[in-house]
């Protein structure tokens, strides 16, 4: 066993409607286990093919909003998570996590506006409104992020600069040194660079291990640096 809050989780398709979408995604279709041996780990692999599906789902079942924040966090603005979670056991570690924070892109405006509300001379806003997209981002990983956490990330990236992107990995660097686990959906080639992170595709019907090089994103933008005109010509012809 490793010290990661989340250990293990296992899904029951049993208890999941038989009308449920998530049936038809074919990553997930056949997904009845999956262990996280690493203190970061990332899902990759192209739109629609069930990443943010299994990581939202994992993060309701943690005990997370289905709209992002921290557990603290309980509000809905608009319903839109899947029935995945009905059908899933998550298995935790023997130490529990002192803080953590599900944090996802599409959602961020309306848990600013939540901290807002929530704040007062305690605990007083952080004005996430006032601050550019890129800059709310990084602020909130800057105070949020904490020794001892779970943090599940959704294409955190969205919103910051590859000079950002690379201040995220500092700030994950120095969480899971002390002791923190992060779960990440992403696209980026720079944040999925993450030494020793554990890399999942969720491509060709199946969830499977993938090195680092060999995921769509790296190589992709490789291909684009070294061969720019070409692969513009053939793109535009």
């Amino acid at each position: 066993m490793n010290a990661n809050f989340i250990q293990r989780i296992t899904i029951d398709w049993n208890k999941i409607a038989e009308e449920s979408y998530t049936r038809t995604i074919a990553s997930l279709s056949g997904l009845t286990q999956l262990d996280f041996n690493h203190p970061v780990t990332f899902f990759a692999g192209e739109n629609g093919s069930g990443k943010s599906t299994l990581l939202e789902a994992i993060a309701i079942k943690y005990g997370f909003n289905p709209e992002g924040g921290s557990r603290n966090y309980q509000f809905s603005t608009y319903d839109t998570h899947s029935e995945l979670f009905n059908g899933m056991r998550v298995s935790r570690g023997a130490i529990r996590a002192d803080w953590g924070y599900f944090l996802r892109a599409e959602s961020f405006y309306n848990v600013a506006t939540k901290e807002l509300e929530y704040s007062d001379k305690k605990h007083p806003a952080e004005n996430y409104h006032e601050k550019s997209h890129g800059e709310s981002f990084l602020a909130l990983a800057q105070k949020q992020f904490k020794p001892n956490g779970l943090y599940i990330l959704d294409e955190p990236e969205a919103a910051l600069s590859q000079q950002r992107q690379l201040a995220l990995l500092s700030e994950i660097r120095q969480c899971v040194n002390a002791g923190s686990q992060f779960i990440i959906v992403s696209h980026s080639p720079i944040l999925l660079g993450y030494p020793g992170a554990e890399i999942l595709v969720f491509d060709d019907g199946e969830v499977h291990n993938c090195a680092y090089e060999e995921t769509e994103s790296y190589q992709i933008t490789e291909m684009f640096i070294n061969n720019k005109e070409q692969v513009l010509r053939n793109l535009f012809d």
